[in-house]
């Protein structure tokens, strides 16, 4: 089986952590079906500029064109973003630099029986145009904002639900998530809900005992939580932040980066919490791991989520969450020993945090739940979908 994995969500050498999620869960499939020999096109915007000042996009500037990442060759196309724009055009520019990647690697001799494509905006409209040029079946997974906000605009909604008609079939990480699509006129018979499973082996538990002494070394006498997410205002980190007013007695780990750094770290001076929250940055998921191995709880809360992998490695580590009771979230936090589901504010956060202590959770408990949450379900769907698409082709 030769697939080929489209997505502009993938890691590169400039971000690790940029698209993990569909880079594990084609590690994953690797790993329960060595027979499947797996190449992927990620491309990523157009940006000449490296300079720090140009912020996010100075990023871009250095993706290599091409990467070995764990055994699979990565192709890193650029297209072109315009600002205001963009939001029409993108699918067009990224389908072209798609394209022409594609035709090299076909020249070079190589052949796929099926696009693993990701992301239904703009993503699967490019992969739609490209598969049918090259006369290649394709699915598409959504994950999240591609369903459930950027439909609200009515030309890109159009252009998703072309996509639907023209996939050979489609995946969704979540339930609240197909059941959106089916909303928006998806067919509910093509579309199956692939859930992301939690990677057990690097997300080890820690029992109550162990916490206590790892959470002693980090905060002292302090109870230890740890919000995880981009530095968006999507993510709430500020709501978090906000509810440590009421939390006298915990510490605040803020792990990740983005373009709201600064504005939350003026947050934390207003309120007087310099000494009570601590920005990680950016850390890779071997490093987090022990992070959440040394916290009381994660807090998630987002206000958008398909399937959230955080709440997941944190459970796998034994710390249970306090979640924001929106899209898929549910569906993750579906039992007590889980954590618990709060309204998206302060106030409640606040609470949640309070509650899930009080319950004084068996972290063990915890892990177990997670182990419910393997990958090899996930891929043996997978696997399936991909096996009837082949022989419809042939």
């Amino acid at each position: 089986m030769k697939i080929l994995t489209i997505s502009s969500l993938y890691p590169n050498n400039k971000d690790f952590k940029h698209g993990v999620f569909v880079e594990t869960r084609l590690k994953h499939l690797r790993a329960e079906y060595p027979e499947i020999e797996s190449t992927v096109i990620a491309p990523v915007p157009w940006f000449p500029f490296s300079a720090k000042c140009f912020g996010e996009y100075a990023r871009f500037a250095g993706v290599k064109d091409v990467e070995e990442i764990n055994g699979v060759t990565v192709y890193h196309p650029k297209y072109l973003v315009i600002p205001k724009l963009g939001m029409a055009l993108t699918p067009i520019f990224m389908a072209r630099a798609i394209e022409k990647c594609l035709q090299r690697i076909i020249k070079s001799g190589q052949r796929f029986d099926v696009i693993d494509g990701h992301y239904f905006y703009p993503d699967g409209v490019a992969i739609a145009r490209v598969a049918n040029k090259f006369k290649i079946p394709f699915t598409c997974t959504a994950r999240g904002t591609d369903i459930n906000l950027i439909p609200v605009i009515e030309k890109p909604k159009k252009m998703i639900q072309k996509v639907f008609k023209q996939a050979a079939h489609m995946m969704s990480v979540c339930k609240a998530l197909k059941d959106e699509m089916v909303t928006l006129g998806a067919d509910d018979s093509r579309v199956s809900v692939l859930r992301n499973g939690v990677d057990l082996d690097l997300f080890k538990p820690s029992n109550n005992q162990e916490q206590a002494e790892k959470r002693s070394k980090l905060v002292g006498d302090k109870k230890l939580i740890i919000s995880v997410g981009w530095l968006i205002e999507r993510k709430g980190h500020y709501l978090v932040i906000e509810a440590m007013k009421q939390l006298t007695d915990y510490h605040l780990f803020i792990a990740g980066d983005g373009p709201d750094k600064q504005k939350l770290s003026q947050l934390v001076k207003q309120l007087n919490l310099a000494e009570n929250i601590t920005f990680l940055g950016a850390l890779p998921q071997a490093e987090l791991s022990h992070y959440y191995q040394a916290a009381d709880a994660l807090v998630l809360a987002s206000s958008r989520e398909g399937w959230a992998n955080v709440l997941l490695e944190s459970m796998a580590s034994g710390t249970p969450v306090v979640a924001a009771d929106i899209w898929g979230t549910p569906e993750v936090v579906a039992a007590p020993e889980a954590g618990v589901l709060v309204k998206r504010t302060s106030d409640s956060i606040a609470a949640g945090i309070k509650q899930v202590l009080a319950n004084k959770i068996d972290r063990t408990e915890t892990r177990q739940y997670a182990e419910k949450f393997s990958w090899k379900e996930t891929s043996d769907k997978q696997y399936d979908i991909f096996q009837q698409i082949i022989k419809q082709n042939k």
